[in-house]
């Protein structure tokens, strides 16, 4: 590349980290790239303790790095894929998924109890509409409480006790060296991730040609086509990060599976099914079985969440 490659990224030390690797499978790729970082405050980093419903509109995460992009601040902006809104924003487009770390939700407890050996009545937090109407959906009765902020601040909140367990992505952890803390990796039957939870978006402005050949060296695939498949379930159900809604497609032999559910809020209803096909018909994929789940009722649990 004929300039420094800038990569914009969140300044929490996870996503510094996350583009980080980025960074150094860039510099694998293309010897003798040039490499440059520059950490950037979103709405979600100014109100960190702020719940997710006080929030404005989606792409809260996202929306000051995709302003950075478009105004050629930054060359590629670097996302945790289940924070990209589905809708593209004009002007840019997401070029490459790098291999996909574990997508699966962990609980970490002080004591090291897993979900089923907490007691009645135990304090849990999380900062996810999913993962509270999961938790409540094995765990009635459980309390679920709000909980934002960094991996390291919901991890030092538990250990001060304001929480006996957080639930959160368990990839995090591993980027973070912090899988020695995880007490259980949860199983999809208990919990479906956020669709494309565990896989970054790389994001270019859709005219850098060179840009997205540079990126598009360190795209996986396997996990760009499964990330397809979830996010096309997403955007047919048109929720976003306030749905309880979880997706996780995987590519074998036999092609693309796609297993997801569509959650209550309070846990009492959950709608699970599950479509498999050619690995490169993923969004048809998505589309077909959010499609059935509605049909089967989760128009309603939509509905009342309004996240429509």
């Amino acid at each position: 590349m004929s300039r420094p490659l800038r990569l914009g990224t969140r300044g929490s030390a996870l996503a510094v980290a996350q583009t980080e690797a980025v960074a150094g499978a860039l510099r694998a790729a293309h010897p003798g790239l040039v490499v440059a970082i520059e950490t950037i405050r979103t709405a979600a980093d100014r109100r960190p303790d702020a719940p997710f419903e006080a929030l404005p509109g989606v792409g809260f995460f996202v929306k000051e790095l995709e302003v950075a992009l478009l105004e050629e601040r930054i060359d590629v902006a670097v996302h945790s894929m289940k924070d990209l809104p589905t809708t593209a924003t004009p002007g840019l487009a997401v070029c490459a998924v790098p291999r996909r770390e574990d997508p699966r939700d962990v609980l970490v407890s002080r004591g090291g109890r897993s979900l089923a050996e907490l007691p009645r009545g135990a304090r849990v937090g999380t900062s996810s509409p999913r993962r509270a109407a999961f938790l409540r959906a094995c765990r009635p009765d459980l309390v679920v409480v709000p909980l934002r902020g960094n991996v390291e601040t919901r991890l030092r909140r538990m250990e001060d006790g304001e929480v006996d367990a957080v639930c959160l992505a368990g990839a995090g952890l591993r980027r973070l060296g912090l899988h020695d803390r995880v007490t259980e990796w949860l199983p999809f039957e208990i919990m479906l991730p956020s669709p494309g939870q565990g896989a970054l978006a790389i994001q270019v402005r859709a005219n850098d040609e060179e840009a997205r050949r540079v990126a598009a060296a360190v795209s996986d695939p396997s996990s760009l086509r499964a990330v397809d498949a979830e996010r096309a379930f997403l955007a047919r159900l048109e929720g976003g990060c306030r749905l309880p809604a979880g997706a996780y497609a995987d590519q074998g032999a036999d092609g693309l599976r796609l297993r997801a559910a569509v959650a209550a809020p309070d846990g009492q209803r959950v709608i699970r099914g599950e479509r498999q096909g050619p690995a490169d018909e993923a969004e048809a994929i998505g589309r077909g079985l959010a499609e059935w789940l509605l049909e089967q009722g989760a128009d309603t649990l939509v509905a009342a969440r309004g996240a429509r």
